[in-house]
């Protein structure tokens, strides 16, 4: 079964010091993934929560830098598929740079995610102040599908569990039951617009405590949809979790009907099955 992990960072994002390009392959071939692709980190707009503590606002990186290395490594390894992406980050004052950059440069892949919102961070806990879980999931779904479908131009829609890791309530997992509405036109987006549904191994781990978990009924809902294309991603940012858990995540993601699995080449979406 050919496994790809389409979300992983190295050292050109702003947080991916313990990871370079190379080291990463080598770790995906140990592995046993036929490939990766590299989305680093780009957010124009980083909110005064955090950017206090960074040296790197905005954060973005050297895309031609990150590109010329890419090609490097596959001199190398030509073995193994490397592509060339981005993870852009969606956020209302960033629309227009998006788009301009987007423009401006050619990639594999794009994934379109949601870190910041509301001039606050998840990860540093300012998001959820004010509000309850219901409130806090739900407008992060909310912000999710109403910046990229201003977007557009993206394949993948990046880890929309996200907003569950750091959450200080009980309730540590998104379930379709609590919003379907919202889940419905999401996923009603993406299977009519051919892009993919991330499922991110990284959310489905421990914090402090808390161990979200994968909901079936959203993959289920997606399918019935019409959705096809489902993509897996480790959102490493360290060699160790390249295709953290992809066998595991392959089997659940055909447990739901779906027999092949997504990732991108020059913009094109490749499926390949599921064995």
């Amino acid at each position: 079964m050919k496994l790809y992990d389409n979300h992983n960072h190295s050292q050109f994002s702003f947080d991916g010091a313990a990871a370079t390009v190379e080291t990463s392959a080598r770790a995906g071939i140990s592995h046993g993934l036929s490939g990766m692709c590299f989305t680093d980190h780009c957010d124009f707009f980083v909110p005064p929560v955090k950017a206090e503590f960074e040296h790197l606002v905005p954060e973005q990186f050297d895309i031609a830098a990150q590109q010329a290395e890419i090609d490097r490594v596959r001199k190398h390894l030509p073995e193994f598929e490397i592509f060339k992406g981005i993870e852009i980050g969606l956020e209302r004052l960033s629309r227009e740079e998006n788009r301009k950059l987007l423009s401006e440069n050619q990639f594999d892949q794009v994934i379109a995610s949601v870190h910041y919102l509301d001039d606050t961070d998840p990860f540093w806990g300012g998001y959820y102040k004010g509000k309850d879980w219901k409130t806090a999931y739900g407008h992060y779904l909310e912000t999710i599908y109403e910046e990229m479908v201003w977007l557009g131009d993206f394949d993948i829609v990046g880890h929309y569990d996200y907003v569950a890791r750091y959450a200080p309530y009980p309730e540590c997992s998104i379930f379709y039951k609590d919003f379907p509405d919202i889940f419905d036109s999401i996923l009603k987006y993406l299977a009519e617009n051919g892009k993919a549904l991330e499922i991110n191994t990284k959310t489905y781990q421990d914090y402090k405590g808390r161990t979200p978990v994968p909901d079936r009924n959203i993959l289920l809902r997606f399918r019935e949809l019409g959705g096809e294309a489902v993509s897996l991603g480790s959102d490493s940012h360290n060699p160790g979790r390249t295709g953290d858990k992809f066998p595991y995540f392959a089997g659940f993601v055909k447990s739901c009907g779906f027999t092949r699995l997504a990732h991108f080449s020059m913009r094109r979406l490749i499926l390949d099955p599921i064995d």
